[in-house]
């Protein structure tokens, strides 16, 4: 039989492929929201992220006690949720032990839970109350997690939109709202640098993205945007996005402290007239931002980082209200069938998902109607056409 000779190229791809593997598993995570009437078990979602994807960090809405079981001992890291209506409440010290007594202590340590976020964007409902009580809810949780020991292996942070920026054009101005800055971010950064948290955010390039900006947004070649305070060029809306963030981080001097992407993602159904929706395009974003925050490369003012990046979102969730992609941002569907490979699967049944002619009819899906720019945006380009945009809230 005829020996085939290995080309260097070859050779190359099998020492790094180890290396690939090992950083999705420590660096991307999925979002599991669970808006939905037609998911499957949890147990069978916990069995078919740890058997069949690289996938090991999950991100939970809630505290859900099935789903907790559901990933004991299957060494997934688990990030859970406090819902922000209970914000207030968390503030006293007994209702913190006694949320931590009722969906922390019975799980652990057989389910990995490594974070609590307190709330999702809350600075974006606007309400006093609920703002008001954020930093002093997460010092209560934090000292009821220390009464327990359960402080060194659990973080404290909350995830914010970035909505939370008045200016971010050029990403080297980007600067937090005022009165939020002084009177709730400093605070919050203060405990996230004494807790060795990270700043977590909800960047979604596609909710600032239109036809003229398609390509910059989904990481593809571009002419690129150049901030002249810094003399750097942007060639993706990410690096942009996440570089306004480190900006208004530096100008209150937390540029030390990590930032974490708590969800991005692209959907792959829309409705008409939504810039960039198919399924082709959703692949190409998310399969280029895993390589892209996996790279080392960093941005272009953060340079030789990676980014610990959940994005959104596991499943579609068909109750989900709101515009159609809001329930078209899942990586799979109910059936755990691919709605398209971005290269988290196994070999194995990433193969045999290729094999199926459903697998291939969702993959090659376009919509090649005319687009606009998508209903979602709120935020106007600026002028001259830079397009250092703000994505819309998401509500949950």
């Amino acid at each position: 039989m005829e020996k085939v000779s290995s080309t260097p190229l070859a050779h190359l791809l099998v020492l790094l492929l180890p290396i690939f593997l090992q950083g999705v598993e420590g660096t991307i995570g999925v979002n599991y929201g669970t808006v939905a009437d037609d998911l499957p078990p949890p147990v069978q979602v916990a069995s078919f992220l740890r058997k069949s994807t690289f996938i090991r960090r999950v991100r939970l809405f809630d505290a859900n006690p099935e789903i907790l079981k559901a990933f004991a001992r299957t060494g997934i890291s688990v990030t859970v949720n406090v819902p922000n209506d209970l914000i207030p409440q968390l503030t006293k010290l007994s209702f913190a032990q006694q949320w931590v007594e009722i969906n922390v202590l019975p799980f652990v340590p057989a389910t990995n839970i490594v974070r609590i976020l307190v709330g999702n964007e809350v600075i974006s409902t606007a309400n006093k109350l609920l703002i008001g009580s954020l930093v002093p809810a997460m010092e209560t949780l934090h000292a009821a997690l220390v009464e327990k020991s359960l402080d060194l292996h659990m973080q404290i942070s909350t995830p914010h939109f970035l909505g939370i920026l008045s200016n971010s054009s050029p990403p080297s101005s980007g600067k937090f709202r005022p009165g939020y800055d002084i009177h709730v971010l400093k605070p919050l950064l203060e405990f996230l640098r004494a807790t060795n948290s990270p700043f977590m955010i909800n960047p979604y390039p596609f909710f600032s993205s239109s036809d003229d900006t398609l390509d910059y947004a989904l990481f593809r070649p571009n002419p690129g945007l150049f901030d002249e305070t810094t003399q750097l060029t942007y060639t993706n809306m990410l690096d942009a996005q996440l570089d306004a963030v480190f900006s208004a981080l530096k100008l209150l001097d937390f540029e030390d402290i990590e930032i974490v992407i708590a969800e991005t993602g692209w959907p792959s159904i829309g409705d008409p007239g939504q810039a960039g929706v198919d399924a082709g395009n959703a692949a190409e974003y998310n399969r280029k931002l895993i390589q892209h925050v996996m790279s080392g490369i960093g941005t272009p003012l953060m340079p030789n980082r990676t980014f610990e990046t959940y994005i959104f979102a596991l499943f579609n969730e068909d109750l989900k209200p709101g515009p159609t992609c809001e329930r078209n941002f899942g990586l799979f569907k109910p059936d755990m069938t691919p709605v398209y490979d971005i290269g988290i699967l196994r070999p194995t049944v990433a193969n045999a998902a290729a094999n199926t002619d459903h697998s291939k009819s969702e993959f090659s899906s376009r919509d090649p109607t005319p687009k606009t720019a998508p209903v979602n945006q709120t935020t106007p380009a600026p002028a001259k056409g830079n397009t250092w945009c703000l994505p819309k809230s998401r509500a949950r």
